[in-house]
């Protein structure tokens, strides 16, 4: 199992080109399940959890290309001969996103068999939104040894146009009712929907396959039902959480770095806390420029759903906390067991207590390097970014959960100039 060893104290300076979003590129993948014809994308970050979600679809019968075999960025998908409509407990184990098959799958095969997913343990996270929405359209539902068994009313055939109101906000259930309802017959209005970029991006991918889609980036999605999808080409947006996470590594280490091909209009939230912080920006169409000298400054903030401060950038802020002048208080609304990294961080020397959903942070001057164990994606870049910041050398077990929504992050911050290395 691989592993990130790390000298800290060696301020980061240099460029950092940002990949694709994961969060936008598993959805994305997915919605060549509503046309057999080839959709072409660019900008694919190689990721474990989209060559994961890649596997899932080819073993529905998808094929996958690859234009230039050197460049796993673009590829090509043909879902034209489906075989299978099942995502199996094999393949779906480890990756939460890979329920975002259930929707298409359903709007165009008109039945699906989907095994209960897994992922990160950092939250309940319900499948139960997506089958609310997906009942309201007319699909009849069981739950069966661990599989959502789906399939569309015999008589009518397809998904039925409906108005869905969502008890809560949810990213997957918006993406996957969105899909659903592209090929639904009728009108869908999704009330209380998910604004994110990510679900954003793969909207704008649906409009160029012919979907009709209004409200976009709002939080009431109007879709009207067509009967058929076409082929289409789309260049995945820029990955906002690993842009954060370098301002982050910046912020706590202290350097000066230039965060180029990223979307700093997705990032206003983080943005302004990291100016609290102390970091200084020069913010451009698709770069930043980000400088920092001397500790930062503690800052606390809420977590909640876009535009305010995201779930996946607490981990990360909370290093920066964990290195910073003064106290903060770090409330966590959206998932309810994402604080695992604090006892980690606290081997490292941190001095952070938990009340509840709540994490009161009271900055040390520094940091001491240790072996730390990763629990989860974003907690495994929290863990990074303090060994950087630490003194001596800190490991990072278990970083595969690093991989999954990372690319090449170890390669990245040598660049930069980070003394950091993989080890097998």
């Amino acid at each position: 199992m691989d592993k990130l060893r790390m000298i800290g104290g060696v301020p980061l300076v240099g460029e950092v080109k940002i990949a694709g979003a994961k969060n936008a590129a598993l959805p994305i993948l997915c919605a060549c399940l509503l046309t057999d014809q080839p959709i072409t994308l660019r900008n694919v970050p190689d990721l474990q959890d989209v060559r994961t979600m890649i596997k899932i679809l080819q073993e529905m019968g998808v094929q996958v290309s690859f234009p230039d075999a050197t460049d796993h960025h673009h590829l090509v998908l043909n879902a034209a001969n489906i075989k299978s409509s099942e995502a199996t407990y094999e393949m779906v184990k480890t990756m939460r996103a890979s329920i975002l098959v259930l929707g298409p799958l359903l709007a165009r095969m008109h039945s699906a068999k989907v095994s209960l997913p897994g992922g990160c343990a950092i939250g309940a996270r319900p499948v139960d939104q997506h089958i609310k929405g997906l009942k309201a359209m007319g699909a009849t539902i069981h739950i069966k040894g661990g599989y959502i068994e789906a399939q569309t009313t015999a008589s009518v055939g397809r998904l039925q146009g409906a108005s869905i109101l969502t008890d809560m906000i949810t990213v997957t259930g918006t993406e996957n009712l969105l899909m659903a309802a592209t090929l639904a017959s009728g009108t869908t209005i999704l009330e209380n929907a998910a604004r994110e970029p990510e679900v954003g991006d793969l909207a704008e991918l649906l409009v160029k396959m012919g979907a009709k889609i209004t409200g976009i980036g709002s939080d009431r999605l109007v879709i009207e039902g067509v009967e058929k999808l076409h082929s289409a080409e789309h260049a995945v947006i820029a990955d906002r959480i690993e842009a954060g996470t370098f301002l982050c590594a910046v912020a706590a280490v202290g350097g000066e770095i230039l965060v180029k091909d990223c979307r700093p209009d997705t990032l206003d939230a983080v943005i302004v806390k990291l100016k609290e912080v102390g970091l200084e920006m020069e913010v451009g169409p698709d770069w930043i420029k980000a400088s920092m000298r001397g500790r930062p400054k503690a800052v606390s903030f809420r977590t909640s759903e876009y535009p305010a401060f995201p779930t996946d950038m607490q981990a990360q802020l909370m290093a920066v906390n964990a290195v910073a002048i003064g106290n903060s208080t770090i409330t966590e609304t959206i998932f309810e067991n994402r604080f695992m990294h604090v006892q980690e961080l606290n081997r490292l020397g941190a001095d952070i207590a938990i009340e509840g959903n709540t994490a009161i942070a009271q900055g040390v001057e520094k940091l001491s390097g240790a072996i730390v164990m990763a629990t989860d994606l974003r907690a495994s870049a929290s863990l990074v970014i303090a060994g950087l910041a630490a003194l001596g050398e800190t490991q990072v077990d278990r970083i595969y959960h690093l991989d999954r929504g990372y690319d090449r992050m170890e390669q990245k911050l040598t660049l930069l100039g980070a003394n950091i290395e993989r080890v097998k």
